[in-house]
């Protein structure tokens, strides 16, 4: 009954799979091989265009290289205050990029507002010597709250960071489980809504270690090749990134273990919000489960074997927010949840 993260879960059967069989003989090295060249292709078919793709091997990589190819030292990237790239990834935008500073963007919700990217942006006016430069804007898709953004939501804030003079980059870990969650294709969610580079996740949803950079203008895409090297993200086996890449994408099965790891998330908040006194943080909208209860039912979970984590947050509404005896928590599922790990959690959740 461990709810702690989607990262916790292994590897898709198919994915592990096709790295074996990738394994077999002596194939290019560095990205120079078929199942790297048939990613790439499987990338621009998903997304129906053409895109210059990357492969890396973790998350905060695919972030944190992305950002760099688009905002120099003195300039700056705007993300939520609360965004992975902000407070998750130990600084490595900043360094990668060199000294660019992230400014982070408050909202409710995990989300930034039009109005709340155009008062932060009216604090950074270029041509100030003295202020970081505009140069980037960042979004998560699915939030760090669970939540996500719409596709007219993504649209005005990449209009607005567009009018600017700002590329616009989407933190997508999560991109299937948001694909699934809102039904759209994912050209819709990314380039055709103003998104200019993707962080495409595929670890979190049943790869090994796999993720892909996607830039959708290729013209920003010019350094990234040395980029990826000279940060020591560019692997001699690439063919194993690129085999589980192209795994993932193959006959859709990355939609399938979205959908799995998404419907065990309603489940189980559907659950948890019907026991007495607990009630959803912020609304199911993925795989992640956010709820509210009093804390000493928190603490009878855990020592009934429920796994998860305790939430801190400034990004609940104040009429929503925890009251001084309760706790906001954190509970996620994955393609490997089943529909027992569930039941099981919330028998013991009832019981306790």
């Amino acid at each position: 009954m461990n709810f702690a993260s989607d990262n916790g879960a292994g590897a898709a059967p198919e994915i592990l799979a096709a790295i074996v069989a990738a394994s077999e003989g002596v194939a290019p090295a560095y990205g120079a091989d078929p199942w790297s060249r048939r990613a790439e292709a499987r990338l621009a078919e998903v997304f129906e265009t053409d895109v210059a793709a990357f492969l890396v091997a973790s998350g905060t990589a695919a972030n944190a290289l992305a950002l760099s190819a688009l905002a120099r030292p003195w300039e700056a990237a705007f993300c939520h205050e609360e965004s992975h790239v902000h407070d998750d990834e130990c600084g490595a935008p900043e360094f990668f990029t060199g000294g660019a500073k992230l400014v982070g963007i408050a909202g409710f919700d995990g989300k930034i507002t039009p109005d709340g990217l155009r008062e932060t942006l009216a604090r950074f006016p270029r041509g100030l010597v003295k202020s970081p430069q505009p140069a980037a804007l960042t979004l998560s898709q699915v939030t760090e709250a669970g939540t996500l953004y719409t596709l007219d939501e993504i649209a005005a804030l990449a209009e607005i960071a567009h009018a600017a003079g700002l590329a616009v980059h989407m933190d997508g870990a999560r991109f299937a489980n948001a694909v699934v969650s809102l039904g759209c294709s994912p050209a819709e969610m990314s380039w055709r809504a103003g998104i200019d580079v993707l962080s495409f996740g595929a670890t979190k949803n049943g790869a090994l270690a796999c993720e892909a950079v996607a830039f959708f203008d290729r013209s920003k895409a010019e350094s990234f090749p040395y980029l990826r090297k000279r940060g020591g993200h560019t692997l001699s086996k690439g063919r194993l990134l690129g085999a589980q890449m192209a795994a993932y994408l193959e006959g859709g099965l990355w939609l399938d273990l979205a959908a799995r790891a998404n419907t065990a998330a309603r489940r189980l908040s559907d659950g948890l919000v019907a026991l007495p006194g607990v009630r959803a943080g912020w609304p199911t909208q993925a795989n992640e489960v956010f709820v509210i209860a009093p804390t000493r039912a928190i603490a009878a979970w855990r020592a009934a074997g429920g796994v998860f984590y305790d939430w801190p947050t400034r990004g609940v509404p104040p009429e929503r927010a925890p009251r001084p005896d309760e706790t906001l928590i954190r509970l996620v599922t994955s393609f490997g949840t089943s529909r027992e790990d569930v039941d099981s959690f919330l028998a013991l959740a009832r019981d306790a």
